[in-house]
């Protein structure tokens, strides 16, 4: 066992650090207050005057009291569309419903009367991937107007679009995740499928309502006049066409029969992920923010990172002295037992007296990280992720010694990997090592990014003047040179896109990552995580098919 006794040294520069993140979390905290508003004033006075809870306060009371909503995908939908949709009009979250860890999926009707737009989809399928992962149960409370027309294409006909959710909702019953539902306003056209096929629905007297065509369809489509109510109310439902299972007079009451239902589920199968008494790390987790540079190049120790995270500062590490731009050790977090693969910042000297940069994937280090997470896999050891890498290394002498076969075995190995994987986006996260380490196209269970970080096929600098060259390239074909001048303009022009396309926000407003933290919560996360993945058994083996030696 190796002890991480080193003591952050705070100086000057590390307060400089630390102001710089605490102010970009600031920003991230400011906008995340004004998502939390949902549609705005005027909207929410119209909600509340139907009798209804916002959405918050729904998923609040839902809750058990003291407990903590952890919610996900807040930022998504964020500046896509012309339109403003707050959390792309849907709150997705995991939280503990009496006793039991559940997935909850809540409309909010203040964003757009609760339309769905083409990445409101995409959330609620995220929300359904989380819980089938797991085996969580979840819950949705529905109050949506259905698909926002206008960019109906967008979101009707595809694999990953509207019909995917009911798909899911018949895979997962017949998976025994229960599914209840709660119709808390309309519920309309192909959006009705979703509390129906769930497996309990409950529906509120009053606001309330589900049809496959609402009152002015049908009459433009058969001639018949009835309201909304006649057609598809709380009475209807449950005492004529026996589609919704529970009625209830109002919110307050709905939640309590949702608790109710919650409460009495049973059957859960535990994995039995090895957990001991928690023990606090030697360095505070809020530590990170004075350790990590205000820049994306400026190198810093990874193992004062881990000082911030890991029980005691105890770590296993595994080859320590071998493949040194990747760090790969066994420890626990919050009394569970992990492996982490983390990239090392700092440059280090390899075997053979080569100085590596760090951030970077050489064959060795590579090689190094695909026997570790086989291991871990071995050991069933659920792996942690901590991604600030900037790609493999390049070059006649990287290509010469194989370093694509190497890269293809560490992807392998984390495609396959079959223990639960959670990824943190603490720096840069730069082509195949964005997929190396594990990133969103890898099934993390969840992951997330740091105010600081960047996610892009390559780092600015590299790619801006590519696209530069190219475009230039471009217009002299055209017949058109143009002077350093101009292409000075034309380069800031394009680094300043670029960078706003590798902000951490671009890639939480598309659920690249599920959210964006502060690194003090990133225990609790890790915890939340594996007590989920804890339900859900492991029951595949961990097969790689075919690693080129």
């Amino acid at each position: 066992m190796k002890k991480l006794t080193k003591k952050i040294n705070k100086d000057d520069a590390f307060f400089q650090r630390e102001d710089h993140h605490k102010n970009l979390l600031r920003i991230i905290k400011s906008k995340e207050e004004k998502i939390k508003l949902g549609g705005g004033k005027s909207a929410l006075e119209s909600h509340l005057k139907k009798g209804k809870l916002f959405v918050r306060d729904r998923i609040k009371k839902l809750i058990d009291p003291d407990s903590k909503f952890f919610e996900l995908g807040i930022f998504t939908g964020q500046e896509m569309y012309d339109e403003y949709i707050p959390a792309a009009g849907t709150v997705i979250g995991i939280g503990r419903v009496s006793g039991k860890l559940c997935v909850i999926v809540a409309n909010d009707a203040t964003v757009k009367a609760g339309a769905w737009f083409p990445i409101t989809c995409k959330k609620n399928l995220r929300a359904q991937e989380i819980s089938i992962e797991n085996r969580l149960p979840i819950i949705y409370l529905v109050d949506s107007a259905g698909v926002f027309l206008p960019m109906q294409e967008e979101i009707f006909p595809d694999k990953e679009h509207f019909g995917r959710i009911f798909r899911n909702n018949a895979v997962m019953s017949a998976m025994g995740i229960p599914q209840i539902s709660a119709i808390m306003g309309p519920c309309v056209a192909g959006g009705a499928y979703l509390p129906i096929m769930s497996d309990e629905a409950l529906i509120v007297e009053g606001t309330g309502s589900v049809f496959l065509a609402g009152s002015h369809l049908v009459k433009a489509a058969i001639g018949e006049e009835i309201d909304n109510e006649q057609l598809g109310g709380a009475d209807v439902q449950c005492s004529i066409s026996g589609v919704t299972d529970y009625k209830v007079k109002n919110d307050d009451e709905c939640i309590q029969q949702i608790r109710s239902l919650v409460d009495k589920i049973s059957g859960l199968h535990l994995e039995g992920f090895n957990r001991i008494e928690p023990r606090l790390p030697i360095n505070k987790p809020s530590d990170i923010l004075g350790i990590l540079p205000t820049d994306t190049i400026s190198p810093y120790d990874m193992y004062d990172v881990l000082s911030c995270i890991v029980d005691d500062g105890d770590i296993d590490e595994y080859k320590e002295n071998f493949g040194k731009t990747v760090i790969t050790c066994y420890a626990r977090i919050d009394g569970w037992a992990v492996g982490i693969v983390v990239n090392q910042r700092l440059p280090v000297k390899s075997k053979s007296g080569e100085i590596q940069i760090g951030g970077v994937i050489y064959s060795d280090s590579a090689d190094k990280a695909t026997r570790f997470i086989m291991n871990c896999n071995q050991k069933k050891v659920p792996l942690i992720f901590l991604q600030d890498v900037t790609g493999f290394m390049v070059g006649s002498r990287a290509e010469h010694g194989g370093i694509i076969k190497d890269g293809a075995k560490m992807v392998n190995a984390v495609a396959n990997s079959v223990v639960p994987k959670f990824t943190f986006i603490v720096g840069n996260s730069y082509g195949a090592g964005n997929y190396a380490m594990c990133g969103k196209a890898y099934d993390p269970r969840l992951i997330f990014s740091f105010p600081n970080s960047r996610i892009a096929v390559m780092g600015g600098s590299q790619a801006s003047n590519t696209l530069l060259n190219i475009r230039v390239n471009q217009l002299a074909k055209e017949g058109k040179i143009i002077s350093e001048h101009e292409k000075q303009n034309l380069l800031s022009e394009i680094q300043s896109q670029y960078d706003e396309h590798s902000q951490p926000t671009y890639a939480a407003s598309r659920l690249w990552v599920d959210g964006i933290v502060n690194p003090v919560e990133i225990r609790e996360i890790i915890s939340l995580g594996i007590e989920m993945a804890n339900h859900n058994p492991i029951t595949r083996p961990f097969i790689t098919g075919v690693i080129q030696t």
